[in-house]
């Protein structure tokens, strides 16, 4: 079969970069949160768009005082 040189077991856990790997993951946490906060924010101005008498501009409107009010308060 295969030949295997070498004594020593492999491991690459030793080169891993730790601080970047967390700084990788809270990138990627804040993109989901704040990604899933503006679509509920498309969400909402749709809602009152399309489901309410408010009309078009005001679905624009709630769109961006939800999404900016929710990107505030998780901060």
């Amino acid at each position: 079969m295969a030949d295997h040189h070498g004594s020593g077991e492999l491991s690459f856990a030793d080169k891993m970069d730790y601080p970047e790997h967390e700084k990788t993951y809270g990138l990627f946490l804040n993109l989901v949160k704040f990604g899933s906060i503006w679509v509920i924010a498309i969400l909402v101005g749709m809602l009152v768009a399309l489901l309410t008498s408010a009309g078009f501009f005001s679905g624009i409107l709630a769109f961006l005082a939800f999404g900016a009010v929710a990107t505030f308060l998780m901060k």
